[in-house]
Formats: C-alpha cells, sequence, structure tokens
C-alpha cells in the first residue's frame, strides 16, 4: 500500500484533497496525531482491505502532537522500514489564505495563540517550513478552484510511486495572474507570436490543433524548443544525482491558454519520449475560456 501525507497551510485546500483521496478509493484519516503515524500504517498492512492508498492528513491542529520536525524523522523512519510514502504540501498566498478565512468565517487553529489571524497564519508558515522542503509534491493552490485541485489529485494518485526517479511537474500559466510559486524553472514564452489576435484562432487554446500549428510553425518557436530540450536533457540528470525527487516547470504567455499551453504539451511530450514520469495542469486555461464566454456574451 502506498501512503500520503497530506499537510500545508490551514486554508490551503486540504479538506479537498482528502475528500478527492476519499473518493478515488484510498482510505483517508485527518487531523492524526504524529506520534500515531508508523502505528498506523502497520495496521493499514494488517488489513485484509486492499486499498491503493492510504492518505493521512497532519497539521497545526494536532497542537501540542505537532512537531514538524518530529514528522519528518518519523516519515524518514518510515521509509527506513520499507514503506511506500510520499509528502504532499499544499500552500497558497497569505492574502488567499486571509479571503478564504473572512468567506467561511471560521477561526484558524492558532488564532488563540496569536493576536490577529494575519499572525496566525505567518506562525504557521514558519513552524511548517521544515515539511515543506522535505515535501514529495507542492500544491500552490492560490489560483486553483475546487476542481484544479482534485484534478491534480487525481494525477498524484495516478503517479507509480518511484523515489529514486525524478517527477516533473509541468504548469502552463498566464504571465497576468501571477507566477506560479512553486515553479522551479520558468520560462517566458510571451515572445513567440500570438494566435490570440488572430481572428480564426483567438477562442482556440493550446490543446487544439489549430493553435499547436500556428505556435509550432514558427522558426523561432523551433529554435526555442530545440535550446529548451537541450537544456532539460543536460540538467535532469544531475537533479536526480542530487537526490532531487521533484521538479516543477512553468511556462508562462499573457493569458495562459494559447502558446505556454501548446509549448507545455511539447515539452510534455519530449520529456516522456525520454522515459520522465510528467504530470501537466494547464492553470489558467478554464479562467481564460470562461471570459471569452462573458466577453463573446
Amino acid at each position: 500500500m502506498r501512503f500520503l501525507i497530506v499537510t500545508g497551510l490551514s486554508g490551503s485546500g486540504k479538506t479537498i484533497a482528502l475528500r478527492t483521496l476519499e473518493d478515488l478509493g484510498a482510505l483517508c484519516v485527518d487531523n492524526l496525531p504524529p506520534t500515531m503515524l508508523i502505528r498506523f500504517m502497520e495496521a493499514c498492512n494488517l488489513s485484509l482491505q486492499e486499498r491503493p492508498m492510504a492518505a493521512i492528513g497532519v497539521d497545526v491542529r494536532s497542537g501540542e502532537f505537532f512537531d514538524p520536525m518530529a514528522v519528518v524523522k518519523m516519515i524518514r523512519e518510515a521509509k527506513n522500514l520499507g514503506y511506500l510514502i510520499d509528502t504532499l504540501f499544499i500552500d497558497a498566498t497569505d492574502e488567499i489564505l486571509v479571503n478564504r478565512y473572512k468567506e467561511t468565517r471560521r477561526d484558524h487553529p492558532l488564532t488563540a495563540e496569536t493576536k490577529s489571524l494575519e499572525e496566525a497564519i505567518t506562525r504557521e508558515r514558519i513552524l511548517l517550513q521544515p515539511l515543506k522542503e522535505f515535501a514529495d509534491h507542492l500544491i500552490d493552490s492560490s489560483e486553483m478552484n475546487a476542481k484544479t485541485l482534485q484534478n491534480m489529485m487525481r494525477k498524484i494518485v495516478s503517479v507509480p510511486d518511484d523515489n529514486a526517479q525524478l517527477r516533473i511537474e509541468m504548469i502552463s500559466f498566464g504571465f497576468k495572474r501571477g507566477i506560479p510559486r512553486a515553479g522551479d524553472l520558468v520560462f517566458d514564452v510571451r515572445f513567440l507570436p500570438n494566435p490570440f489576435y488572430i481572428k480564426e484562432l483567438g477562442h482556440f487554446t493550446g490543446l487544439d490543433e489549430p493553435v499547436i500549428n500556428f505556435v509550432l510553425k514558427h522558426p523561432v518557436t523551433q529554435e526555442f524548443l530545440t535550446k529548451c530540450k537541450d537544456i532539460l536533457a543536460f540538467l535532469l540528470p544531475y537533479y536526480v544525482t542530487e537526490g532531487k525527487h521533484r521538479l516543477v516547470i512553468a511556462i508562462g504567455c499573457t493569458g495562459g491558454a494559447h502558446r505556454s499551453v501548446a509549448i507545455t504539451e511539447n515539452l510534455a511530450a519530449f520529456l516522456r519520449e525520454n522515459d520522465w514520469q510528467v504530470s501537466v495542469t494547464h492553470r489558467d486555461l478554464d479562467i481564460e475560456q470562461a471570459h471569452w464566454g462573458t466577453s463573446k456574451a
């Protein structure tokens, strides 16, 4: 059985993540005291129920039982015992977290120990930093709706566990909504010809053949892809050598629906052809298409 530790900032979407995993057949336990982690994993392995995964929510709600460094130590101990275990950290910007708490009118778990919501979020962020640095998967939900986060969880569940292999997460995005905070490598493709201003192409996306053909036909695009593939082929083995398990590659254009999408798909296909584990998320595609529908109306 695979195990997934789900942690991160309060209000970032951990509940949605766990509910999605449960819908996918995972055994989910939320707010488990970290001291019970290995005992719970032992019980799961002794169970006769066949599940694809057990997901365990671990965060500051455990109060005095929660020690991030102790959690990291226990996860390492579990791996040494032969358990297949990954850690997912879900993050969001302070502004987004404040807005979400104001919308739900719920108290932050650290509110009683701090003077304000903002101070509680800051304290939690500092407290959780060791787990964030240790995580195998990092999701920034700031610009995600529930559907996008659910799709991300499905991709995580579908990826076979192989700690020796580098997991590559590719994200297309629009600069007008900000750079993904999780990006390790960020490429700006706004220098490429923009199909949005071609009347026949504007309401297609980088997943559609007319836009793909337009973006890829230009010599500058082909030169960029050649250089980009060369640098990735050079870098990735060194990331593996250094023990890196997760690499986030972000490709950005203006809106995040045309050039960045087409380039992301092309690079993802190249990496898969070379036997890398790759997941793809088009962060702003749904938002852009919804905007087009509104503007057309």
